[in-house]
């Protein structure tokens, strides 16, 4: 099942960036498994995230990793933390299991998807 259709002007308010992942640390105060990520977006500097992506990925293999991300949602606070952005995925089947949408050939960090 879609989702309703929206508009081309609608899909311009969604502002989906390249970045780098230049951290990441166990998420110990989430309710469920997760990682904090630091991902650099060139000029846009680089924001915090969430992400419940344990389930497939190490901290250490995501490490320099491009990744896509929504960067103009507000913060959202997550226990102690405040994500900046959100980190784009393929849930599978098993709903614990994301698989992170990645480039398949290097670009400058901050780029815009669209």
């Amino acid at each position: 099942m879609t989702k309703p259709e929206i508009t081309w002007q609608d899909f311009e308010k969604i502002d989906i960036r390249v970045g780098t992942i230049i951290s990441a640390t166990d998420f110990e105060k989430a309710r469920n498994p997760s990682y904090q990520l630091e991902i650099d977006f060139g000029d846009l500097g680089i924001r915090k995230s969430a992400a419940q992506i344990t389930a497939l990925y190490k901290k250490e293999d995501l490490i320099g990793k491009q990744i896509m991300a929504v960067v103009n949602f507000p913060k959202k606070q997550i226990a102690n933390f405040f994500s900046e952005c959100l980190v784009m995925g393929v849930y599978g089947e098993n709903k614990n299991e994301v698989t992170l949408l990645t480039s398949s050939l290097p670009v400058k960090n901050g780029l815009n998807i669209g």
